[in-house]
């Protein structure tokens, strides 16, 4: 599949399996998130990678930070159960520097690219993932977990893996009309 057509058919897949990227896929991953759009250099971005018996401690966190919220039962179920959503999931941070040319929300944007530029890596080699967000982002154990600092922020969690379910390989074109217009 050539790059323009990855970017304008992009599907996330919420059904996946193993095997997870490994070895030089994983490696093709992460150098594209690394390729992100990155003013001044700063590469505002730390992934973290959770799989294998880090799926049970990602697992423990989120069970441990949904009793902490004092959710109900099915809720710290759903919390417990989320991280076997796919045997791979890249948390990415976005590390934040106060820097006098480029402020956080552009480093937030960079890290957020990182993420897009990751799934894209990951569907070019025949799997493919869904990033996200939500609540844990922003919850104080989760964030600890991440050595986050106040400055920083989780963008997202990509769950990577292989797709279950065959789905087309285009999708109808979106009618731009109403997003765009010229300056």
């Amino acid at each position: 599949m050539d790059a323009l057509e990855l970017l304008i058919n992009r599907r996330s897949a919420s059904r996946l399996a193993g095997p997870a990227p490994a070895g030089e896929a994983l490696q093709n991953i992460l150098r594209a998130g690394m390729r992100a759009p990155d003013h001044g250099t700063l590469q505002p971005w730390r992934f973290f990678i959770i799989e294998n018996e880090g799926r049970d401690r990602f697992s423990a966190l989120l069970e441990n930070a949904a009793i902490a919220n004092q959710m109900d039962e099915k809720a710290v179920e759903k919390a417990k159960q989320s991280p076997y959503r796919a045997p791979m999931i890249i948390t990415v941070v976005a590390h934040c520097e106060e820097h006098h040319k480029v402020p956080q929300w552009e480093q937030l944007v960079s890290a957020g690219c990182a993420v897009m530029a990751m799934q894209m890596a990951a569907a070019a080699q025949g799997f493919n993932g869904i990033w996200r967000s939500g609540d844990w982002t922003e919850n104080a154990l989760v964030r600890a977990a991440f050595n986050c600092r106040e400055q920083d922020a989780i963008v997202g969690f990509l769950y990577l893996g292989t797709p279950q379910l065959k789905s087309s390989t285009t999708v109808l074109p979106p009618d731009t009309s109403s997003f765009v217009s010229y300056f």
